[in-house]
């Protein structure tokens, strides 16, 4: 397995729109595996492929907390979360059912250290092809739902900061242009839950 590296906004190849895969193969699956620790090295739930450079379809998910003994604490997970076998592989995955409204504070790997609340659909139903290339659907709410909006909106070349409003949109932007990124916090670090 591999680090990849994180493209961090304004990288246009953020903006590009993701293909769906034709094929999943034994290089997806490897592919699938880096994503994945990279993901956890910076501390992040989430993670979709163009954001690491790739235009596929495809994106790891583990919204699982950890105790301080590094075991998964699934009590602040809601009944439909608890159900879903993470770390969760999607590849072209297509919300099909939607309901409802929730808000949450999100951050993003590409905009690191920058946090705003954003509204989603509280409940959503994905169909997508798993890790072995098998079909299968995602009923889910809670963070696992939020996520994995967030990470669809990656293959559809949109952030996070594109669903606020144009003023506070504009001001991330512009503090970014002006100060950038602070250093990127590494596995052990204290740092939030990122997608």
């Amino acid at each position: 397995m591999a680090l990849l590296e994180i493209l961090k906004f304004p990288d246009p190849r953020l903006r590009k729109l993701s293909q769906p895969v034709e094929t999943v193969n034994d290089e997806i699956k490897s592919y699938l595996q880096d994503m994945l620790e990279t993901m956890y090295s910076f501390n992040g739930i989430g993670l979709a492929a163009p954001q690491v450079n790739r235009l596929d379809r495809i994106v790891v998910i583990d919204t699982r907390a950890k105790d301080k003994e590094d075991r998964y604490d699934l009590s602040n997970m809601t009944e439909l979360e608890q159900k879903v076998t993470q770390p969760l592989f999607l590849i072209n995955p297509v919300i099909v059912h939607k309901e409802g409204k929730t808000t949450y504070d999100e951050g993003c790997l590409s905009v690191p250290s920058y946090y705003e609340t954003v509204e989603r659909f509280e409940y959503i139903e994905v169909e997508a092809l798993n890790e072995k290339g098998e079909s299968f659907t995602v009923k889910t709410d809670g963070l696992l739902s939020i996520c994995i909006q967030h990470e669809i909106d990656h293959l559809d070349g949109k952030l996070f900061i594109d669903r606020l409003s144009v003023i506070k949109s504009g001001k991330i932007k512009k503090q970014i242009k002006k100060h950038g990124y602070p250093e990127p916090k590494k596995n052990n670090e204290d740092a939030g839950e990122t997608e």
